[in-house]
């Protein structure tokens, strides 16, 4: 499993011009499932992102977790979250020709499937967790805060 991890100010995804998830700061994820991905894999995955300590301390450290930000902030800030976008293109492999191939890719039912448990994982963080619309044509829009991007794999 896949993810690019991004620190934001303010994050939105859309499908249709409708509006499907937001979070006014927190992380965008986009999670691509690979073949052979299991339960394990997001369950790794969600508890490394929730404890991800790239949001800045009172000393400009980078040293706390969304978790952290989110205690801070107390009550008043229930906008602050996760934005989880399921994106298989995370698993294409363009290494030969031009076309990427996406044969690492979990099939849409599995993927669908583990997106959806690595939300609930987020969830059982006591983090809250926006969403896209799985294998819907999205538009995601959002300010990279930093800029401030990591990428994470499960497998390595």
């Amino acid at each position: 499993m896949k993810a690019v991890v991004q620190r934001v100010i303010g994050a939105s995804v859309r499908v249709s011009g409708s509006l499907r998830g937001c979070v006014d700061s927190g992380l965008l994820v986009y999670l691509g499932v690979a073949l052979k991905d299991d339960e394990s894999d997001a369950d790794w995955l969600a508890e490394k992102i929730a404890g991800l300590r790239i949001f800045e301390d009172a000393e400009g450290k980078m040293n706390l977790s969304l978790k952290d930000v989110i205690q801070d902030a107390g009550e008043t800030e229930a906008s602050i979250g996760v934005l989880a976008v399921s994106q298989f293109t995370l698993l294409g492999d363009a290494r030969k020709g031009r076309r990427p191939s996406w044969g690492k890719a979990a099939p849409p039912e599995e993927a669908k499937r583990l997106y959806e448990y690595f939300m609930g994982k987020i969830r059982e963080a006591g983090l809250r967790c926006e969403s896209g619309e799985f294998q819907a044509h999205m538009q995601v829009t959002y300010t990279n805060d930093g800029p401030v991007t990591i990428l994470l794999d499960s497998r390595e």
